[in-house]
């Protein structure tokens, strides 16, 4: 089972094609979640009215808001649908692979601005790593019902199989001679984003085409994951005209 948390999270599911099975409401908030109510009514699913402490007792996060839906366990996707998404889209294909990023929070902020600005997937490892669960689900307000997010053994390897699929890969690191500018994006794109401590794994950085960096003017050297990610999607995109 997995748990979508918060009024806006849980009307995105709604909205989508996901899989929920109840939708729990305290009872004391019955005014604000009219929406809700509205779209569970359309899809003919359970809503069951309980207090705070059942809600408390099942949150992952504690911000639940007074609504909890319960769903299937998120269905991981392959490479392959998010080749075929943006195909549909008429757009040359943008994945986001993150390379070890353990922070939930930062995995669902990620997932937040790459489904807002026009990414076509998200690639995560299966060790070592965040993984979608009720606060990533919370933390993308609702993105993680849209992007398709792909969960691999290797990183290194899949690499090798998407520059077999065509796609130029981009690795962002502080210590690349090139501005996120110097490069034109036009092309098929992997863009690899590293932990915020360690940044891109040896193995991994060695199989980038070309590695970027954000140019910094502070004192402070260092973004994190998710504001550098999405500064760097922004300007694939913006080159794109998109």
């Amino acid at each position: 089972m997995r748990i979508i948390e918060g009024r806006n999270p849980v009307i995105e599911a709604l909205k989508s094609d996901s899989q929920i099975d109840k939708i729990l409401i305290n009872r004391e908030t019955l005014g604000s979640v009219t929406r809700i109510l509205q779209l569970a009514k359309e899809k003919n699913i359970t809503v069951k009215y309980v207090n705070k402490i059942a809600l408390d007792k099942l949150s992952e996060n504690g911000r639940h808001q007074g609504v909890i839906a319960e769903a299937m366990e998120y269905e991981y996707k392959e490479i392959d649908d998010v080749l075929e998404y943006a195909l549909k889209k008429g757009e040359k294909p943008f994945i986001v692979i993150l390379d070890e990023i353990t922070d939930v929070h930062n995995l669902g902020a990620i997932i937040r601005s790459a489904e807002c600005l026009g990414v076509h997937g998200i690639i995560i490892p299966k060790r070592r790593a965040a993984q979608v669960n009720g606060i990533v689900a919370k933390s993308s307000a609702g993105a993680i019902e849209y992007l398709p997010v792909v969960r691999v053994n290797n990183i290194s390897k899949t690499l090798d199989e998407l520059k077999d699929k065509g796609l130029w890969i981009f690795g962002a690191d502080m210590d690349a001679k090139k501005y996120i500018y110097d490069e034109k994006y036009d092309v098929p794109i992997g863009l690899v984003i590293g932990s915020e401590g360690k940044g891109i794994g040896r193995l991994v950085k060695e199989k980038c085409d070309i590695l970027i960096k954000i140019p910094m003017n502070g004192n402070v050297n260092s973004l994190n994951a998710s504001c550098a990610t999405s500064i760097i999607i922004y300007e694939v995109i913006k080159q794109r005209g998109i």
